[in-house]
């Protein structure tokens, strides 16, 4: 089945607002958190292709497909061309994912792809948003995130005659929004001595400074 993960980004500097006064340097942030999103999805064998959904200027020398929003209108907007563009591809099915969970870990990605059903819900850590969708097809029901929008997609699922999956993976549970979140991260990294190369080294170099 031809697997297309689709993320989400905001420009560097419009992200991450409601981190004011938790961390100094967000653009820089959100860019190695983007990064060390894009290694571990990299290291998925599942997924045939990953597309960007972004306005920020990104090298043209990637190994990803890069769609340009030029409006901003928000994550689901953003996963709506992104999931537009994946169709063109041949996608079969997507995954959408957040630019901000640099805990990523590939093997929770793979556990989560081997899962029944034509919807796949991921809570954020707080158990009332939505943090990746796993859609089969991926015009199965229309991605409406924001706030309250785990309840929000599990009745889309229902209304589109979906069976779907709430499922359990830890690692993409970590988005970063707040300081409670970016304190929340620091711990989950802290337990865990691989991956997010980049965010890793960005907090300590912070924590010294």
């Amino acid at each position: 089945m031809r697997t297309v993960a689709i993320l989400p980004v905001k420009t560097f500097g419009r992200a991450k607002q409601r981190l004011t006064g938790g961390f100094g340097d967000r653009p820089g942030l959100a860019a190695a958190m983007v990064a060390d999103v894009l290694d571990a999805l990299a290291a998925v064998p599942e997924l045939d292709e990953l597309i960007m959904v972004t306005a920020q200027a990104v090298s043209a020398d990637t190994d990803f497909l890069i769609v340009h929003d030029p409006v901003e209108a928000g994550q689901s907007a953003a996963a709506a061309r992104g999931i537009e563009a994946a169709l063109e591809r041949g996608a079969e099915r997507v995954l959408l994912v957040p630019g901000d969970c640099p805990a990523l870990d590939p093997r929770e990605v793979s556990a989560l792809l081997a899962l029944p059903g034509d919807v796949v819900i991921v809570a954020d850590r707080h158990g009332t948003g939505t943090n990746s969708l796993v859609l089969t097809p991926p015009t199965i029901m229309a991605p409406a995130f924001g706030e309250g929008s785990f309840a929000r997609h599990e009745r889309l699922a229902a209304e589109a005659g979906a069976s779907f999956v709430v499922a359990d993976a830890r690692s993409l549970e970590l988005d970063v929004d707040t300081p409670d979140d970016l304190a929340a991260l620091r711990r989950a990294l802290d337990a865990r001595p691989d991956g997010a190369v980049r965010t890793r080294r960005l907090l300590e170099d912070a924590a010294v400074a």
